[in-house]
């Protein structure tokens, strides 16, 4: 799904009459940019509130480590709204208290808010509008935040930081944007001050 083409969607699953965990979900999940069972398999004792700052732990990461993802006050409204509790899911069904099933995230996102995308594409909505839009150091900031690996093995050598802060402010400007519509183009320069 093209970026522009998520504000309408954003919208109208604000408005919907979706039923409140899988809306919930479904914002987490484009607020986070997270996989689709990474957010339906959070844990409420994964969550930092006053950090804001959400750890999901390296067993249930592809690439197996622990992965930090920097809360947005948007994604943390969306917490609140589920209602925090110290642990068990957050996000689970009003039928069995399970988590929610893949499907009902894509059927919400297809057949009922009549998006063309997979819910998984919205991951890539994110880094087309964060290499698009901004000028969150290229390409490491966003991927990242995708959680995705460095393959080249003499860089992953080298790196190890996590880029948290950065990623804290990139994860702000796609609320913003998704939320109200702000397409912002960070300078290079207002980026480097954030450091």
């Amino acid at each position: 799904m093209p970026f522009a083409e998520l504000l309408a969607v954003y919208e109208q699953l604000i408005a919907s009459q979706l039923a409140d965990a899988t809306k919930l979900a479904l914002r987490f999940v484009i607020l986070t940019a997270c996989t689709t069972t990474e957010v339906l398999e959070a844990d409420w004792s994964e969550i930092d509130i006053d950090k804001k700052l959400w750890t999901i732990p390296a067993a249930r990461m592809k690439a197996g480590d622990a992965h930090q993802v920097p809360l947005s006050s948007e994604a943390l409204q969306t917490l609140l709204e589920a209602g925090v509790e110290p642990s068990g899911l957050i996000f689970k069904s009003p039928v069995n208290g399970r988590a929610l099933s893949n499907n009902t995230l894509r059927i919400a996102l297809q057949k009922r808010l009549g998006a063309d995308s997979t819910v998984h594409g919205l991951r890539s909505t994110f880094k087309d509008w964060a290499a698009e839009t901004t000028g969150y150091a290229a390409n490491e900031v966003s991927e990242m935040a995708l959680a995705h690996k460095i393959r080249n093995q003499v860089e992953a050598a080298y790196r190890r930081g996590d880029l948290l802060e950065k990623r804290r402010h990139l994860m702000e400007d796609w609320s913003q944007f998704v939320t109200k519509g702000q397409n912002k183009v960070i300078n290079l320069m207002e980026v480097s001050q954030n450091e």
